[in-house]
């Protein structure tokens, strides 16, 4: 076995990368973690965590992802800073070329690269990302008891954040660039038949305005798509939910994926359709994308791995 060849690489450093790294640690794997461009993951750019199992008050999501680090790191994970630019997972071993111009070979690889939302890239929603701009209305709609929140988009994803926070706002408000919705009929009636949600048809999120110290969102500043007009909105929180997009671009034509190019895996499984590559984490899991189920999925992974070395070990 060469300098770079080891028996399992984990491919992101989020919930399921750490989880991952944790689990096969304590195996005796001696995993690589890649931490990639967002040590991290997601849970760095969100502020108030507390819907993670195991702590009574509320926690920032970049102290969470520092204690996985710091864990996976105690059992025995090597981190390498770097990101992989090209990979060929059908050769035996694997082979994985990274920025720094190195190459590393691996028996096994667990994929747990995530999903990044896609974002309206207006300056004002980069500043207040965080302090009242999300967008997890499962992550954060509990911070807006009693309180008008918006919605910005008209797709599934929308219309799903909108009734969810009925739970908790005292008002929603939908808005959506278009006259219609794209979201399922189903769907749609259920927004419609709800008293708590209004709905902004025909305009777009131009600005996002509120107080600099603390940062706190106070109001949206919507642009008409018709005729360009402005208008105001008082709400204490923006949710921007026109979707996520999976971090698998580099897997295209050599993982299965599905129309979104989120990675299948098999039932029950982190499994994909490469014997030895794992999934885990948002990069496969577009209907939960939470914490504690990447986390979930980071176990499952390293147990599925290291009961494949096994059983490989013992044939040779």
């Amino acid at each position: 076995m060469t300098e770079n060849h080891h028996k399992l690489i984990i491919l992101g450093s989020g919930p399921a990368g750490y989880t991952a790294a944790i689990y096969a640690a304590r195996a005796g794997l001696n995993p690589v973690l890649i931490r990639g461009l967002e040590p991290g993951g997601q849970l760095t750019i969100t502020t108030d965590v507390d819907n993670y199992p195991g702590y009574e008050n509320t926690i920032q999501g970049p102290w969470l992802m520092e204690q996985m680090e710091k864990q996976a790191l105690s059992v025995g994970t090597h981190f390498i800073n770097s990101t992989v630019i090209k990979c060929d997972l059908n050769s035996k071993p694997i082979k994985l070329l990274l920025d720094n111009g190195k190459e590393y070979f691996s028996d096994t690889c667990i994929i747990a690269t995530g999903a990044s939302a896609r974002w309206l890239n207006i300056p004002s929603e980069k500043k207040y990302r965080g302090f009242g701009v999300s967008a997890c209305a499962t992550c954060d709609g509990f911070f807006y008891k009693n309180k008008e929140v918006m919605v910005v988009g008209g797709g599934n994803t929308a219309v799903e954040e909108a009734l969810f926070l009925t739970n908790f706002a005292s008002k929603v408000t939908l808005v959506h660039r278009r006259s219609e919705l794209r979201a399922e009929k189903i769907l749609q009636e259920r927004l419609f038949n709800n008293k708590k949600i209004d709905i902004i048809w025909n305009h777009t999120l131009e600005e996002v305005a509120g107080t600099k110290s603390p940062l706190t969102v106070e109001k949206a500043i919507l642009k008409s798509t018709n005729n360009n007009k402005l208008m105001e909105i008082d709400v204490s929180g923006i949710f921007i939910a026109i979707g996520h997009d999976p971090n698998t671009k580099l897997f295209i034509n050599q993982l299965k994926m599905d129309e979104e190019n989120y990675i299948l895996t098999s039932s029950d499984s982190t499994k994909t359709n490469i014997e030895g590559v794992y999934a885990a984490g948002d990069v496969q899991d577009k209907v939960f994308r939470q914490a504690v189920t990447a986390a979930g999925h980071g176990c499952m992974a390293a147990l599925e791995a290291e009961k494949y070395l096994s059983l490989k070990e013992k044939f040779l």
